[in-house]
């Protein structure tokens, strides 16, 4: 048995906090680490602009905590068309702020953000950098520490969240000014390392496009035009948005590739993956990969089931060199298992592709999967839907070009070293999280001395 005891005084100074959780003792012993008299909102500035002083008539970037990667640098902002704003839109970020999810604690979904103008969601409390590094705030908040002390002061409710004032009032370390430096280089390089992977993505994106005659294509919805009664009975749909010409500009292209092209289903086997339901759901486990965990770079985790449940389902364990492939909610997002997984089970949201071809490598038809051409097949099979769902079969006859085989090499070594320069951001980030994390349990010190040993053994491993 675990208990606590409490005065009454501290329990009224927390607001009369009576839930025996937030006394547990893994917590008290937690928030004892950092002294109470540095609070991460005497840090930081206060008035932070919201949508109502944005010039919202051109559009803008839109960020939404389900848009934040837990494990790296990385977020992904969705371009949002003037008066198509989400009700939730709120914040107006800049340059260097970092926000975090007040939704679920427990992932630390927190962003650097990069440039100014993207709009936040409220959902998200932002922390603009006043009197200490932005980089040192972003690996604070990526602790153990800071995780348990949101954890703790989460309100019970069925639906984890905490106040932007529980993320504000969370004690803040504040070590030397050397020390400070050390994790501003580290994650500067992370971040680094992020926007060369991203470029060298782009850049492989551009050469396909290229190669297919589109790289100065963009799409454009056309008011009106006309199809052939027949074209409607061939497709078996009747629906405008359907025959828009700027899918057939797509698919024309394709098929006029002087290569080739073919259907997704004769490159690779298509396996749907399975539902568990949510009263199997755990805080930890084996990780149940949903479409929301799913990107073309990482995987998040989220969700977990028992390691029982993962017995009676493991036949659905995704395997090295298979892409998974999300066909529900946002449909169309490839991610490529170069790598051993760990143990897990992806959703019924979740396709495992696996080659049973040589016309294409599979760091080639990821790229493909996740590039425009196959972002706007997608969207002419699912348009008009309430809720996205792109059936297997549709998947299933995704038109995909076959480009040279030296061509296709050159992709395949672009997107690769992307992964790599992701894998190391990762491993920098984890490093400044780690240090921090060392200073805040065993002093500045140790941290110091941690980074050394680190560093001697990449030299060693060199």
């Amino acid at each position: 048995m675990q208990f606590s005891i409490v005065q009454f005084e501290e329990v009224k100074s927390r607001g009369f906090r009576m839930d025996a959780e937030y006394w547990h003792p893994q917590f008290i012993k937690n928030s004892s680490l950092v002294s109470p008299e540095n609070k991460i909102k005497d840090t930081i500035y206060h008035n932070i602009s919201n949508i109502k002083s944005f010039p919202i008539d051109r559009g803008f970037d839109y960020l939404e905590i389900s848009n934040i990667s837990t494990g790296s640098c990385e977020y992904y902002t969705v371009l949002i068309a003037s008066g198509e704003e989400p009700a939730r839109a709120h914040y107006v970020l800049k340059e260097k702020d970092i926000v975090v999810s007040t939704v679920r604690p427990n992932r630390n979904a927190v962003a650097f953000i990069e440039e100014d103008g993207i709009i936040g969601s409220s959902g998200l409390a932002v922390l603009r950098a006043k009197d200490i590094e932005p980089e040192y705030l972003f690996a604070f908040c990526k602790t153990d520490y800071f995780i348990k002390c949101l954890v703790r002061a989460n309100k019970s409710s069925m639906y984890p969240a905490v106040a932007n004032s529980d993320i504000l009032d969370t004690s803040l370390l504040i070590p030397s000014q050397g020390f400070r430096r050390i994790i501003t280089n580290i994650v500067q390089d992370a971040l680094f390392c992020v926007h060369e992977a991203r470029h060298n993505y782009a850049a492989a994106q551009s050469f396909l496009m290229y190669e297919l005659g589109l790289d100065q294509w963009q799409p454009k919805h056309t008011l009106t035009f006309i199809v052939e009664f027949s074209d409607t009975r061939l497709a078996g749909r009747i629906d405008a948005e359907y025959f828009q010409p700027k899918y057939g500009e797509i698919i024309s292209a394709i098929k006029a590739n002087p290569n080739g092209y073919d259907t997704l289903k004769n490159l690779v086997t298509i396996k749907k993956c399975v539902e568990v339901g949510s009263a199997k759901y755990l805080d930890e486990g084996i990780p149940f990969v949903r479409v929301s965990n799913l990107s073309p770079f990482n995987l998040t985790e989220e969700k977990y089931i028992s390691e029982r449940s993962y017995t009676e389902i493991q036949e659905h364990q995704p395997e090295q060199g298979e892409i998974l492939l999300s066909k529900d909610a946002t449909p169309g997002i490839a991610h490529y298992l170069g790598y051993k997984p760990q143990k897990m089970i992806p959703s019924s949201g979740i396709l495992r592709l696996k080659s049973k071809t040589e016309k294409v490598n599979n760091e080639y038809l990821t790229l493909a999967l996740n590039s425009l051409l196959t972002q706007e097949q997608v969207n002419r099979d699912v348009g008009g839907s309430v809720i996205l769902h792109w059936r297997p079969e549709q998947v299933g006859e995704t038109l995909i070009p076959i480009l040279p085989e030296k061509t296709q090499a050159e992709i395949r070594e672009m997107v690769t070293e992307s992964f790599n320069l992701r894998q190391w951001s990762q491993k920098l980030l984890e490093r400044a999280k780690r240090a921090v994390q060392t200073a805040i349990e065993q002093g500045e010190q140790s941290a110091i001395e941690y980074l050394e040993s680190e560093e001697r053994q990449r030299s060693s491993d060199a």
